[in-house]
């Protein structure tokens, strides 16, 4: 029997890259978009569901309508700096739509009496206010951000449908970027720039806190790691991450030299307006236990992945 798949936020990188995943391995896909957005990255098969996430009778809908057999909930605001100006939406996007689609899940679960899947999209956002490096799955949660309380929210609400008899699995995600990354994304945001520079159609790229370190992987390992969690047996978190920390001036290096330009301190520039209102120090993940367990590894680093990234943007141009 072909399996059915729910990916909320199928317009989004991550979703972009599950659609096309699954479709490649036969399934059945529903996707979900924020209403009024365009996308014509998906696989022509197909379905795409317009939903608002704030609205949860409509979340409870999309789930009991498409009767899936696995949800990978992607859908929400993701950007930290957003989260501050929008602490209210923010709360009610990635807190309360999780809810909502763990709750139809378990009830088309139990009406079925088959198992489901729920598969959520955590982040390391959840562990931004800690003092251990690096963070794995038994760090004490503390978020410094209306966006990463409400990650912590819904990776703690997985946690409690799970004890419920929901298969229900947190993906612990650490920034992971990709070609597929909107250019409101600081790393595209240099990567973009880097190549628009060495092609002579930009003269300087304005950031914020170029020591700001994080862990950077390639987002097509993240999204198999929750192909991993969805057929894995039973429900459980993973952090995914690459294990290694580069902070923001080590990604403009590393891109501004993949685009031919080694020397680009005269063409970058610091703005503390650019900065989060509150940020961690160093955020990086210890994947030990989705190796141990999944059997998942990164197949792309840092370098990789930032080169893979800036040669995309050259091509654009």
């Amino acid at each position: 029997m072909t399996q059915r798949a729910l990916i909320t936020g199928i317009g989004g990188q991550d979703g972009t890259i599950l659609a096309r995943r699954l479709n490649e391995l036969g399934y059945s896909v529903v996707g979900t978009l924020q209403p009024g957005s365009v996308t014509s990255d998906q696989p022509s098969n197909v379905k795409l569901v317009e939903a608002d996430l704030r609205d949860s009778s409509l979340c409870r809908n999309v789930v009991l309508d498409a009767e899936p057999d696995v949800v990978f909930h992607f859908a929400g605001i993701s950007s930290v700096g957003y989260s501050w100006d929008h602490p209210v939406e923010t709360a009610a996007v990635n807190g309360n739509s999780a809810v909502a689609l763990l709750d139809a899940l378990l009830e088309l679960q139990k009406s079925s009496d088959t198992e489901r899947t729920f598969v959520n999209a955590s982040s390391a956002e959840i562990f931004a206010g800690t003092t251990a490096s690096p963070q794995n799955e038994q760090t004490p949660i503390a978020p410094l951000s209306p966006y990463g309380a409400s990650k912590a929210f819904s990776h703690n609400m997985t946690q409690v449908y799970r004890a419920k008899g929901l298969k229900a699995s947190n993906a612990i995600f650490y920034n992971h970027e990709s070609a597929f990354r909107p250019t409101k994304f600081v790393t595209r945001k240099i990567t973009a720039a880097a190549a628009a520079i060495a092609r002579g159609k930009q003269s300087t790229l304005e950031l914020g806190n170029l020591d700001a370190r994080r862990d950077w992987g390639w987002a097509p390992d993240y999204v198999e790691a929750t192909l991993l969690m969805a057929t894995h047996d039973r429900g459980d978190d993973f952090v995914i991450a690459t294990g290694e920390a580069h902070s923001v001036r080590d990604f403009v290096d590393a891109a501004f030299r993949a685009a031919g330009i080694p020397d680009w301190h005269g063409l970058v520039t610091s703005s503390d307006a650019l900065g989060r209102p509150a940020d961690s120090a160093e955020m990086v993940g210890d994947a030990s236990r989705a190796k141990d367990v999944l059997g998942w590894k990164p197949t792309k680093r840092f370098d990789d992945v930032v080169k893979a990234m800036v040669e995309h943007d050259l091509s654009l141009l």
